[in-house]
């Protein structure tokens, strides 16, 4: 095991001199513009990375465009939108929606879990808590929401989170019955929506990822890692969780099961300025950079970043390979 982190550690140093060094023997330094696609969720550290890379790369301009992760992939993937990163906040959309045609590999980099967010102005703030926040969500006056799970995985996850509650606190139809109370007005297009919606008083209660309420300061109910999905070892809890949304083709449907929440991101295929692409990745894997920024923002990193297989590996470029694992 020390052997094994001293190597990490050699291959992180290793990416870091690479960018420190970019320019000399032979590496010419990025320019140009880059395009980052990415999940609504990773919008703050995303701007703290950007703000630091941009310190090291002042040649390169970054532009992003942020929303729910299904949405932005489809724009790549049939919209014909040109972009270099793509980060979302489920891997199995890059899967999915960019792999093979858009995308050769899906690096793992994060993981989360799901809250129910609120602020002093909701309706019953002051008894709300992880043992009876489905019956307040019930009530017929008040308002909560989610994300639409077509769109955003935060939205199926939300959902999986209230299937989860009916067998872990063994409330019958608690699903259907909190559905029930939440009109379809309620549905947003992406989770951050939900934020400005909470602070504004228009919604009691929403539905998001941990790290987004850290980040925005809001109020939060834990749930029990039972059905928050932010752990791994109940991978076979959440499978009993099933979201029907819409497929790849219009007319066309898929099943997503439960699984714990892991964010996953890629180089798009003939990206418009792969260097400046790899070198943001290499950023953003960092344990001193990127990774960092997402701890202390209140986001879980895997560090290192993970691959599936090694055959994936071997499709990196050379500087991301360094710096992941098969796992």
């Amino acid at each position: 095991m020390k052997n094994r982190k001293l190597s990490w550690q050699f291959s992180a140093l290793i990416c870091a001199l690479m960018l420190m060094l970019s320019g000399v023997c032979g590496y010419a330094s990025p320019a140009g513009n880059l395009v980052v696609y990415h999940a609504g969720s990773l919008t703050v550290p995303f701007k703290k990375m950007i703000e630091e890379f941009s310190a090291i790369y002042p040649d390169v301009r970054v532009m992003t465009k942020a929303g729910g992760s299904t949405a932005m992939a489809r724009l790549i993937s049939d919209g014909g939108e040109k972009a270099d990163v793509m980060a979302s906040a489920d891997y199995k959309v890059i899967d999915n929606n960019l792999i093979p045609d858009f995308a050769e590999w899906n690096i793992r980099f994060a993981s989360n879990q799901l809250v129910l967010c609120y602020t002093d102005k909701s309706r019953f703030a002051s008894e709300v808590n992880k043992d009876n926040w489905y019956e307040i969500l019930q009530r017929k006056d008040v308002r909560w929401g989610h994300s639409d799970p077509n769109l955003d995985p935060c939205g199926y996850r939300s959902l999986m989170v209230m299937q989860l509650a009916e067998k872990y606190y063994g409330v019958q139809n608690l699903y259907e019955n909190l559905l029930d109370n939440r009109p379809q007005e309620n549905v947003k297009a992406k989770a951050v929506q939900l934020v400005e919606l909470l602070k504004s008083g228009e919604l009691d209660y929403g539905w998001e990822y941990l790290s987004v309420a850290v980040q925005h300061g809001l109020k939060y109910v834990p749930l029990d890692d039972k059905i928050n999905l932010g752990s791994y070892i109940n991978d076979t809890f959440y499978s009993q969780a099933e979201v029907k949304v819409t497929g790849k083709k219009p007319g066309t449907w898929k099943v997503k099961k439960g699984q714990s929440v892991t964010y996953g991101v890629t180089m798009v295929k003939n990206s418009p300025n792969s260097e400046a692409a790899q070198a943001f990745l290499s950023f953003l894997l960092s344990p001193d950079n990127g990774l960092k920024i997402l701890q202390d923002l209140g986001q879980p990193p895997f560090v290192p970043a993970r691959v599936s297989s090694e055959e994936m590996r071997k499709l990196l470029p050379v500087p991301l390979a360094s710096v992941v694992e098969v796992r």
